[in-house]
């Protein structure tokens, strides 16, 4: 141990560390004498490569393109074409694989331009394969491709799908619930890129940023079959209470889907999937573990909670602050010193006009929750935060809540409370020195919450 706000930096990095997508693909793909073997959770996958005239990459997400560096150093030459649309481009390079940037939460005119782009690829593809020329699609999906690869079901204008992301985001929408909606408002969601490059063999290479895996709301569920129905999508859009707000477009083709007047995303036995496979080759609880071994290296005792966090992220806030007060005062569920981990997803229901991601808020309903006449406060540390280094849309991947930054924050006569109602944790922890800036890591799965009492 050195300092607790400097411990829960270096947990939180080595758990990112854990899922670099480089990392991960050279653990689950090798290549020998021409067959390329894919390992995952359900067994193995190989693919004679000289039986295929083609070898094409498509790829979209946070942590496509150091995936597609990932898989070039694996393939090389081998790949003969390949596009990849991701949020930012931090220095990666390849050299077989175009890359390119795209808008992100909200969809802009890049990310259809990329949609675009992918869509002409399949149709090479079913051009080779119409020839008699076997062709190998390889798709690299991460967490954010939803919006990065956005091509408009026919009637629904760019603006509009990106309008009704911005409802689904202010009103604490579930990633699930988002995509499922979104899904049924693309052309190449929910299963239709499978569709797209149908009847080439196609294999997804998967990082997962959804709790529980769960393939078919990772970035939409391109490549897998959608289960989700016309009927759950206006449910959602009601639940969440923006079914009048959303545009006009967006609410007639969900009732042309409803009238079968609109065919609705392919399901689970539809051909297109016979010869698509997917591989989730990294998730939330690999990095919790690299976060847990580095806890542990450090001198704590380690408790990995659980990768299925959910909730409004000011009231799982609370559930920290109270095992802080449980270790501290009875020693449980750990002695101190006393490291809790966990990991998942919540959500902000925005009711202010602050900059914040939900991690930050988090962060900031912690602090504000902090009492000095309380066991565990005055010395525990908690930090909140994205693996993908950007929460929300802050170039900060998320923040710390301590009693020393209490103390910061009432010298300088903030109150915690109010700009939480503003929902503007981020210009609250920039003035007294609390966020956490890591710059894009590359990866994306999911967020990670630390607690530690030395």
């Amino acid at each position: 141990m050195t300092n607790p706000i400097e411990d829960a930096r270096e947990i939180f990095l080595k758990g990112v560390a854990r899922v670099d997508p480089r990392l991960l693909l050279g653990q689950a793909i090798s290549l020998e004498g021409g067959t390329m073997t894919v390992r995952h959770a359900e067994g193995a996958c190989a693919y004679r490569l000289g039986d295929y005239g083609h070898v094409i990459v498509a790829g979209m997400g946070k942590a496509s393109a150091v995936l597609a560096m990932g898989l070039e150093s694996i393939l090389g030459d081998r790949i003969e074409d390949g596009f990849v649309v991701a949020k930012s481009l931090a220095g990666e390079r390849c050299s077989r694989i175009r890359l390119a940037e795209a808008g992100h939460p909200v969809p802009d005119e890049r990310s259809a331009a990329a949609g675009r782009e992918i869509l002409s690829l399949a149709e090479r593809v079913r051009g080779f394969e119409a020839a008699g020329e076997r062709t190998l699609a390889i798709v690299l999906i991460s967490g954010g491709g939803s919006a990065l690869l956005a091509v408009p079901a026919e009637g629904i204008s760019l603006a509009d799908k990106a309008a009704t992301t911005k409802l689904l985001l202010a009103s604490g929408a579930t990633i699930q619930e988002m995509n499922a909606v979104r899904k049924h408002l693309s052309a190449v969601k929910g299963g239709r890129l499978a569709e797209a490059f149908a009847p080439a063999d196609v294999l997804s290479l998967v990082l997962s940023d959804v709790m529980g895996d769960d393939l078919d709301a990772i970035a939409s569920g391109p490549t897998v079959p959608d289960p989700v129905s016309w009927e759950r999508a206006k449910r959602i859009l009601a639940e969440r209470g923006v079914w009048d707000k959303a545009p006009e477009s967006v609410r007639l083709a969900i009732a042309e889907g409803l009238a079968g007047a609109r065919p609705d995303t392919p399901k689970p036995g539809s051909p297109v999937f016979a010869h698509a496979r997917t591989a989730l080759v990294g998730n939330n609880i690999l990095a919790l573990r690299g976060a847990e071994e580095e806890a542990r290296r450090r001198g704590y005792a380690a408790l990995l909670l659980t990768s299925r966090l959910e909730g409004e992220a000011r009231e799982v806030a609370k559930v920290f602050i109270s095992l802080a007060g449980d270790i501290a005062q009875y020693g449980t569920p750990l002695r101190r010193p006393a490291c809790i981990l966990a990991g998942g997803e919540t959500t902000v229901t925005l009711k202010g006009k602050g900059l914040g991601g939900r991690n930050q808020e988090m962060a900031l309903a912690a602090l504000a929750a902090l009492d000095p006449r309380r066991p565990g406060h005055n010395d525990m540390v908690f930090l909140s935060a994205g693996t993908d280094g950007n929460d929300g849309p802050t170039d900060a991947a998320g923040a710390f809540a301590s009693m020393e930054l209490c103390r910061e924050a009432a010298g300088q006569g903030l109150d915690p409370r109010a700009w939480l109602e503003d929902n503007d944790s981020y210009h609250f922890f920039d003035r007294i020195g609390g966020l956490l800036k890591t710059g894009p890591s590359g990866t994306n799965v999911c967020d990670m919450q630390i607690l530690l009492l030395p």
